[in-house]
């Protein structure tokens, strides 16, 4: 087990990770909350039939509730919301109350909502279940998506506490496994040599991850995010790091469609496209063959969905919470471990992106 503490703000709380631990969960409730009313368990239909019981019988509470939602992007949408807010007054929840988010991303950036939004604010923790939500169940960023944009309706909302049981990614599809990996291939390129070339060395597959070797990138992972969110909880600044890959990658996600490209396969397309424009721009000097040829190996598509229009692309890209007065900003790196945001115009993007579907790099 290892004990990350997240310090956002005047806030400070753990994320403890290690398998087993969601065993500590009903210690951590009564020593610091020994006045919660009601406990309402958030998770999708996935997790909620695997393991919704086994969390029930765990936490030992007279006012517990739980509401599933759809698996994935499909939870996160208004009416999901909506029904979420409605269903905590029906059961009367207040301010003395507690959300768990249980499950992955898209589960923990809807539970997080809800609770920022209920009664103007009730405490939550994440029990996050996926590879991806290592990245996403810290930092306090939770939202809902619109058809225009993903992820443009929510908060920056910190849980008190996160609870990382690894025995839950046992029960992952390959897809969810380099969905979630993709961001780990994220931490390490905008932090430092020393954790890319790790990973490079170490990960040549994803299928059988010893135990000891999860642990490892995961909290190396959240390491990185930690170290971030400490310097910048509400991205006014550096924060935006975390969004290397993520311009591209949402454009994808919103023109393919909500849920038919997992969010990580989409940011590793959009990855490839940032370390091209980093070379072009910054003349960033990257092995981006060898890097494709990794991905590739690891399970993930480096190309462009069929069918997709460069155009639309870029219009979608105008409208990421990064771009201001309809200029795109990307995230880009000027070497490993050196990121830092750049505007781009549209005909250079048009232009790269036309490029890169012709050398079949996207």
């Amino acid at each position: 087990m290892e004990t990350i503490t997240i310090k956002a703000g005047d806030q400070a709380y753990p994320v403890h990770v290690g398998y087993g631990i969601l065993n500590q969960l009903q210690s951590f409730l009564q020593s610091q909350y020994p006045q919660l009313t009601s406990i309402l368990i958030i998770t999708d239909e996935t997790v909620g039939e695997l393991y919704l019981e086994e969390l029930i019988q765990l936490v030992e509470h007279k006012q517990i509730y739980s509401k599933v939602v759809p698996a994935g992007e499909k939870a996160k949408t208004f009416e999901v919301y909506y029904d979420c807010l409605s269903y905590a007054l029906e059961k009367k929840l207040d301010r003395k109350s507690m959300i768990l988010s249980f499950g992955g991303g898209a589960v923990g950036d809807l539970a997080g909502f809800v609770a920022a939004s209920f009664m103007r604010g009730i405490p939550f923790i994440q029990i996050p279940t996926t590879i991806l939500a290592h990245d996403s169940a810290v930092g306090g960023k939770v939202a809902i998506n619109h058809p225009l944009g993903k992820n443009m309706i929510g908060a920056f909302y910190q849980p008190v506490g996160v609870f990382y049981d690894l025995n839950f990614l046992a029960s992952l599809p390959k897809t969810e496994l380099r969905s979630g990996f993709a961001e780990v291939i994220k931490h390490g390129l905008i932090s430092n040599h020393t954790f890319y070339n790790w990973l490079l060395d170490r990960i040549k597959s994803l299928e059988a991850i010893p135990n000891p070797l999860m642990v490892e990138f995961l909290t190396k992972g959240i390491k990185v995010k930690a170290r971030v969110v400490e310097k910048d909880e509400k991205e006014s600044g550096i924060r935006a790091y975390l969004n290397f890959g993520h311009t591209l990658g949402h454009a994808i996600e919103a023109e393919v469609g909500y849920g038919k490209i997992t969010h990580g396969e989409a940011v590793a397309i959009g990855m490839v496209f940032a370390l091209q424009l980093s070379s072009q721009v910054y003349n960033f000097e990257f092995n981006t063959s060898e890097f494709i040829q990794w991905l590739k190996q690891l399970g993930y598509q480096t190309e462009l969905p069929k069918g997709l229009s460069v155009e639309r692309l870029v219009g979608r890209m105008k409208q990421d919470k990064k771009s201001y007065g309809q200029s795109v900003r990307f995230v880009l790196l000027k070497d490993i471990g050196q990121p830092t945001v750049c505007e781009i115009s549209d005909g250079f993007l048009l232009e790269n992106l036309e490029i890169s579907i012709r050398q079949g790099g996207l």
